[in-house]
């Protein structure tokens, strides 16, 4: 079994034998959903494959392949009439350079369409009565010429456009001017003249159907009068699981890869990959949570050739999402939103996903949590996760690898000197390996918590407490880390679990349980609760209750972990939040054989 990490390339795929996951049987669904579609998923989910899939299916030029192509997968058992009865043409805005002053950045987008309206002269010449003329510093007058020469050919167009919205997202993450965006989209910018062409193009001017893809809706809004004609399917149910790899899928998988000799457990690899790769869904109304593919297909590449996990289970092809999360971060509040998405179940409630928006409100209004939140959502590092008592939805991380980007910039902004990045490692190595907390509460109580506590959050209790435990401890590289972990009809505080894959070295497997005590609570002042000592602060009756209180729950979730992965020396920790000052804690016996 050869993986097509990487790869995007429909046919070429195909014929040497790669492994594709069929979603051909979406095809009459596509057709039924309307001739000029808008389909929105984050990056490297499996948009630019689709879209060949499309070409190679709709194009007039393959149809000699079409049994090669199609012919054992859904489609090519009952396809559809439209099948190779299309003129195809695909533009690629993220292969427009996006730099320089606005004239040279409508030099270089004239300049995409024409170099592919001039390959579609190309590929359909033996098909062409009438030449198609291209205008180098004028591509929606080739476009005309393109559809008069099309219409002559007694063909129709099928056009497909990749990464729509690349402009607007180089605003946003590269900072860049946003005059420059404005000239381009406002107005009679050359952006939207051209999709106001598109428009007028499916008028009766050839344009048969169009199939839309980008990352945002960002440019969805400042479009909307050049633009109004597409239909969003990015929400609908039917289409959730269009990109991406379902469990049974990924089970299916490691079941013919373990047949074909693997040494390794397929029910523990699932168990991996459910934890780092999983829980996507983008459906408001519920769906199959998914695999992001290109991940998915990063480790069982991988698994394939190396016998083993990735060392790093973060696809260095997705690292820059980093750069949208420090985006919300900066913003008024936005830190804010980052705690309130790592409170694991919880997550952020928004009234309704904001489902278009324009640069301009990127860029200059408030940004209030539904706004920041659903930014995430279309970033790929929050998802649906349900909806809550009164209908609003949750949106929530959807798995481990997304939760890494969470910490590290949550780290990055309250610890960010060489001295704390020095000495966090080695104080979590000390966890890992002798289940001792001291060195890390000593430095959380006199590092962390002081800068906590300078600034302006709502929440003082466990959560962060918790999140500090969190982002110091977090190793992915060694642990399953996940907060809020559902056991035994509850959900364990904070949970790391040794990867199957690194079992031979010495870490331990860990189970926290926190509790929050506030100074109003325990009748004290800051000043009093710094200078008591952790023994006197332990032999206070409200600590005692809350240690015990927390020492129970862990002993009880630590039972169902124990179970669960087969542990057999699950060390447990009962801690404490007093206030913003102090942490407590205690070691945790087991309960059970």
């Amino acid at each position: 079994m050869q993986f097509p990490y990487g790869l995007s390339d429909f046919s070429k795929l195909i014929q040497n034998g790669y492994f594709y996951q069929d979603r051909t049987d979406r095809i009459p669904l596509l057709e039924a959903a309307g001739d000029q579609l808008i389909f929105i998923r984050p990056r490297r989910f499996g948009k630019s494959l689709l879209l060949s899939m499309l070409e190679n299916y709709y194009d007039v030029n393959r149809a000699a392949q079409f049994e090669a192509l199609f012919g054992h997968l859904a489609i090519g058992r009952n396809p559809t009439p439209r099948h190779n009865q299309y003129f195809v043409m695909k533009w690629d805005f993220s292969l427009v350079k996006a730099q320089g002053e606005v004239k040279d950045i409508e030099a270089a987008l004239h300049q995409h369409l024409n170099d592919r309206m001039a390959q579609f002269a190309a590929d359909y010449a033996t098909h062409l009565t009438q030449p198609v003329t291209l205008r180098p510093d004028n591509a929606i007058s080739s476009l005309e010429s393109l559809l008069s020469a099309t219409r002559a050919a007694g063909r129709k167009l099928y056009l497909l456009i990749d990464e729509y919205d690349n402009f607007a997202n180089d605003v946003l993450m590269a900072g860049r001017k946003q005059a420059y965006y404005e000239a381009l989209l406002y107005g009679e910018g050359l952006l939207k003249t051209v999709f106001k062409a598109v428009k007028a193009a499916a008028g009766g001017l050839g344009l048969d159907r169009v199939f839309i893809t980008g990352v945002s809706p960002v440019v969805l809004s400042d479009m909307t009068s050049g633009y109004n004609v597409g239909e969003n399917i990015y929400l609908k149910a039917t289409f959730n699981d269009l990109c991406g790899f379902t469990e049974a899928e990924i089970a299916a998988v490691l079941a013919r890869m373990a047949v074909e000799g693997g040494s390794w457990s397929a029910a523990e690899v699932l168990e991996t990959m459910r934890t780092f790769y999983n829980g996507y869904c983008f459906s408001e109304t519920g769906g199959e949570r998914l695999y992001n593919p290109t991940l998915s297909l990063y480790f069982l590449k991988a698994l394939q050739t190396d016998g083993g996990y990735p060392k790093e289970m973060l696809d260095e092809n997705l690292a820059m999402d980093r750069g949208k999360l420090a985006y919300i971060a900066q913003l008024p509040h936005g830190e804010a939103v980052l705690i309130q998405a790592l409170n694991g179940a919880e997550g952020v409630i928004i009234p309704r996903l904001a489902r278009r928006f324009g640069v301009a409100d990127v860029l200059t209004a408030v940004k209030d949590q539904p706004f920041m939140a659903s930014l995430l959502y279309y970033f790929g590092v929050l998802t649906f996760a349900g909806r809550g008592v009164l209908g609003k939805a949750i949106l929530n991380i959807p798995n481990l690898v997304a939760r890494s980007l969470y910490v590290e910039r949550l780290r990055e902004l309250w610890l960010p000197t060489y001295d704390d990045r020095q000495t966090i490692p080695r104080l979590a190595e000390t966890v890992y390996l002798k289940g001792d907390l001291a060195p890390l509460v000593a430095f959380i109580e006199q590092r962390y918590l002081p800068v906590l506590s300078n600034r302006d959050y709502r929440w003082t209790n466990e959560l962060l407490v918790k999140i500090a435990f969190l982002t110091l401890l977090f190793d992915d590289r060694l642990y399953m880390m996940v907060s809020e972990t559902e056991v035994d009809h509850g959900y364990s505080d904070l949970s790391l679990i040794v990867r199957s894959d690194m079992r031979q070295f010495q870490a331990l497997d860990l189970l926290l349980e926190f509790k929050y005590l506030s100074l109003k609570d325990l009748g004290l002042t800051g000043e009093q609760v710094r200078e008591s000592t952790a023994a006197q602060l332990e032999a206070l009756p409200s600590i005692q209750a809350k240690l015990t209180e927390a020492a129970d729950q862990a002993q009880r979730y630590g039972a169902a972990l124990r179970t669960r992965y087969g542990l057999t020396d699950l060390r447990l920790f009962a801690v404490v939040g007093v206030g913003l000052e102090r942490v407590v804690w205690r070691a945790v016996q087991p309960v059970g054989p």
